[in-house]
């Protein structure tokens, strides 16, 4: 029974972690509500800052999840630029990292996101080699940006994911010359496949992005600190005024691990294991967001989702589940992207090697298509480019698990909702 002398404390302040203490006012508790967040800014939300606010067509204030004054008006006791150190499960304690000051809880969410995984090699220590995880990390690049295309200066990027290819296409609508360095065969190779990455290789070409696949970066090269080139374990050498690491993320999970909390492996997304009510191996500890490996039943697997939609839903769902709701935690992965003219949406989970073919219903030459990733009749994901108000209609050809007409799903006349059963 939850009741107002209940603390609820909060470790982590993204979108999740500020997600799940409007929540927990939302639906009544009248406890103390405590959310710590290691940044000095208030929580905010991440997309913006590899698009729209990268981009300078967003404002700064745009990213925040609340107002500030949003916190104090609802009793959330924020603290920023706060670090927790230790869980102790047994005094149901966490320790501020800064001064030791200790805090009780009675509940507890871990939603500590992730960070940017890190270049190993020489000349990651120049001023010129950049990340993109935070808000600060997106002021210094976009000003880096600016500089470049002023100067037509050269931008080399690690990595063709995401993040790797929206900050290509910010570069270049700044004016920068921009170089992708990938492993991979194509760009999102482990996302989308070869079927599809592609179409993201080509949008990117026609607009001046210099692709070098199959390779990897293996130094960086600077004088006084500044960088210069980067080259590529093919003996080649890229010029470069700026690097961007862009090689994905790890789940933050240190302050799990060392309170002895389940830790899940690494081809279940290596995050802190929950339960399908987010609950991790104490059940009065919960873990939401990046952070988070939760089963989903609907693909038979155990997945950590880095995506936006995931800390949106995840965090409300986890309060509800802190508060003693009775819930399942299965909501169908989604995540979007901008890059130039193209918008697209993805549902679902089908990595390589988990579907048997990929069918298209459009012009994918025209970039006006849904891609569908099926294996034995059965959709497994989904993704509409330039194509819009189709993703519930796709959710639900995910979620029916039923076989469908393969002729059927490719043909645009035939309504995506008459193919659900």
């Amino acid at each position: 029974m939850v009741d107002a002398d209940q603390t609820f404390v909060i470790v982590g302040g993204g979108l999740a972690g500020a997600k799940a203490a409007e929540t927990l006012r939302a639906e009544g508790f009248t406890g103390r509500v405590i959310l710590i967040c290691d940044e000095r800014d208030h929580p905010y939300e991440r997309p913006p800052l590899s698009k729209g606010y990268l981009l300078g067509k967003e404002e700064r204030d745009s990213v925040f999840v609340h107002e500030p004054a949003w916190y104090a008006r609802h009793d959330v006791e924020l603290h920023l630029g706060q670090t927790v150190d230790r869980v102790d499960r047994t005094a149901k304690t966490v320790r501020f990292g800064d001064d030791g000051t200790l805090v009780r809880y009675d509940k507890l969410l871990l939603a500590t996101g992730a960070e940017p995984r890190r270049l190993d090699v020489p000349g990651t220590d120049l001023a010129g080699v950049h990340h993109l995880r935070r808000l600060a990390h997106a002021e210094r690049l976009k000003g880096v940006l600016q500089h470049l295309g002023r100067d037509n200066g050269h931008l080399v990027i690690a990595g063709a994911g995401w993040i790797g290819l929206e900050v290509a296409a910010a570069a270049r609508e700044y004016g920068a010359e921009v170089t992708v360095i990938e492993p991979a065969p194509t760009p999102l190779h482990g996302v989308l496949g070869p079927e599809l990455g592609n179409v993201f290789a080509e949008l990117h070409r026609e607009h001046g992005v210099r692709f070098h696949f199959g390779v990897r970066l293996t130094e960086i090269v600077g004088q006084d600190g500044v960088v210069l080139a980067a080259r590529t374990d093919d003996g080649e050498e890229h010029p470069a005024h700026a690097v961007l690491a862009a090689i994905g993320a790890a789940p933050r999970i240190a302050l799990a691990e060392a309170a002895g909390l389940e830790i899940a492996d690494r081809a279940h997304g290596g995050g802190i294991a929950v339960d399908e009510r987010l609950r991790t191996s104490d059940p009065d500890i919960h873990a939401a967001g990046d952070a988070a490996s939760f089963p989903l039943d609907l693909f038979d697997a155990r997945l950590r989702v880095e995506h936006w939609a995931n800390a949106l839903n995840g965090g409300p769902a986890a309060a509800r589940a802190m508060l003693g709701r009775d819930l399942a935690y299965d909501r169908v992965p989604y995540f979007f992207t901008d890059q130039y003219d193209l918008g697209m949406e993805y549902s679902g989970w089908a990595p390589p090697g988990t579907y048997d073919e990929v069918v298209i219903r459009g012009d994918a030459g025209k970039r006006e298509f849904i891609a569908f990733w099926v294996r034995e009749g059965r959709v497994l994901a989904g993704m509409n480019v330039n194509v819009w108000d189709v993703t519930e209609h796709i959710q639900n050809l995910i979620r029916s698990r039923a076989g469908v007409n393969v002729e059927a799903l490719s043909d645009p006349h035939v309504p995506l909702d008459s193919l659900v059963p």
